[in-house]
């Protein structure tokens, strides 16, 4: 368990050389620590400029001191901040002085799990700080943003009611049997059990977004040698990231980068060019392009225009996995003079015609891209999401569908509640109502030191 009664400190700016640098306190001996190093009591929410001093009264470094008393401040304990000179030496003797005083150092994203212990945020909100701080594009800020201020946690909040809702009434005809309620016949509970199964559709669709957001597409390119994937590479990330050469197979291991296209962030792998033959080292970068595309979200087919493309794709299938996005790339399209263009076959899949040398047609990809992923529709007010709560939500539909199977069916009430409290659960897992250990250990593992 947390040791919530500890008086906890870190440096809160990052390591390295800067005009302002921050030593964070939080705990009940707080005050004590300001008084001692500062030579002054604190007045809540003033910042005041002083001296802050050695154990032998001699002077650290001149700054601002910040004391936020508690319950009124983020983590919902008293809290100072030192606010000194940005250099890392003098960070490091302000933070020494502070555990001369008293403190210990803090764990990884313990300033925040107060704050979500002291109830002053839920997890959703904790885990936002973290996905703010790392946020890779605008998108993603403004959504980490808006699962901070709470949206998301009112959305699952209004669910779980919804939910609540139906487990009062049919817990109550199980509880109160003599009111002989037959709530198997009652049309309004098939109803709201849709209306739920609806709600967490739309919440799943939308919680996949953010989690696009939060962690990105991966998508790799393949192809024959030499039909101009390492030049799609770098003209999507806008550098000479792979060599290009006239010479077939001249990528031979995976080659990464990573870019934002639409305020999507996209991790893209570039592999080798997958053909038949007698090299070692070439039969093992095909397996490795093989291995890339398994784990790929989507997968870029890129065959050379004017080629016989349908014994190109068919080649190519029996290398890549089936339940794969796939967009295919006609590329060279300078070479036949023909014009950029998006196709889109009776299954949905897309073609993309361009020229990764002259640039042409792959703003139309980038567009394509956006689509695939599903975001060229989303709305605006999408907020950040992690895999965590995805995979709860798919629990909750799961729980959900067999609730209302076992309605239809005219099965036992006792099995009606089961699944609804099963599916409730899991919703209060995601905000941290119903949470474990393990699970808040795991979560603010993955912080920064001073968060």
């Amino acid at each position: 368990m947390p040791d919530t009664q500890a008086t906890i400190c870190a440096i809160a700016t990052p390591a390295g050389k800067g005009g302002v640098g921050i030593v964070r306190v939080s705990g009940p001996a707080s005050i004590q620590i300001a008084q001692s190093l500062s030579g002054q009591t604190p007045t809540n929410r003033v910042a005041s400029y002083c001296a802050f001093l050695s154990n032998e009264e001699e002077i650290i470094d001149r700054g601002i001191l910040i004391y936020f008393k508690g319950p009124a401040s983020f983590t919902g304990e008293d809290v100072v901040e030192f606010h000194g000179h940005g250099g890392p030496v003098v960070m490091n003797m302000l933070l020494k002085r502070v555990l001369q005083l008293g403190a210990r150092l803090a764990n990884p994203g313990e300033f925040t799990e107060k704050a979500f212990l002291n109830e002053k945020i839920d997890l959703l909100q904790a885990e936002a700080v973290a996905d703010l701080i790392d946020s890779v594009s605008e998108r993603a800020a403004r959504s980490a943003i808006r699962s901070l201020e709470g949206e998301f946690s009112k959305r699952l909040n209004r669910f779980s009611e919804a939910i609540i809702s139906l487990r009062v009434y049919i817990e109550g005809a199980l509880d109160f049997p003599e009111e002989e309620i037959d709530f198997l016949t009652e049309p309004d509970i098939r109803i709201k059990m849709e209306e739920c199964l609806q709600q967490v559709e739309q919440i799943i669709k939308g919680a996949k977004h953010g989690n696009i957001l939060n962690d990105g597409v991966k998508i790799t390119i393949v192809g024959r040698p030499n039909v101009g994937k390492s030049s799609l590479l770098n003209r999507l990330c806008k550098n000479e990231r792979a060599i290009v050469t006239e010479i077939p197979g001249t990528t031979r291991d995976i080659i990464k980068d990573k870019l934002v296209v639409n305020g999507i962030f996209i991790t893209l792998s570039d592999t080798a060019g997958i053909r038949e033959s007698d090299d070692l080292i070439e039969k093992k970068g095909v397996i490795r392009a093989v291995e890339e595309a398994d784990n790929a979200d989507v997968i870029l087919v890129v065959v050379e225009n004017g080629q016989k493309i349908a014994g190109e794709l068919v080649f190519l299938k029996q290398f890549l996995p089936n339940n794969k996005d796939v967009v295919i790339v006609y590329n060279k399209i300078d070479i036949l003079f023909s014009e950029p263009k998006i196709d889109v076959d009776n299954n949905g899949v897309h073609s993309v015609y361009l020229s990764a040398k002259t640039g042409e047609g792959v703003d139309l990809l980038e567009t394509v891209l956006t689509k695939v992923a599903e975001f060229e529709s989303a709305e605006e007010g999408i907020t950040l999401a992690r895999e965590r709560h995805v995979q709860a939500l798919l629990a909750v539909r799961k729980h959900l569908k067999q609730s209302l199977s076992a309605l239809i069916k005219s099965q036992s009430a006792e099995i009606i509640a089961e699944e609804l409290k099963q599916a409730q659960q899991q919703l209060s897992r995601i905000t941290g109502e119903y949470s474990v250990d393990g699970l808040l250990g795991e979560i603010f593992s993955r912080f920064c030191i001073g968060k």
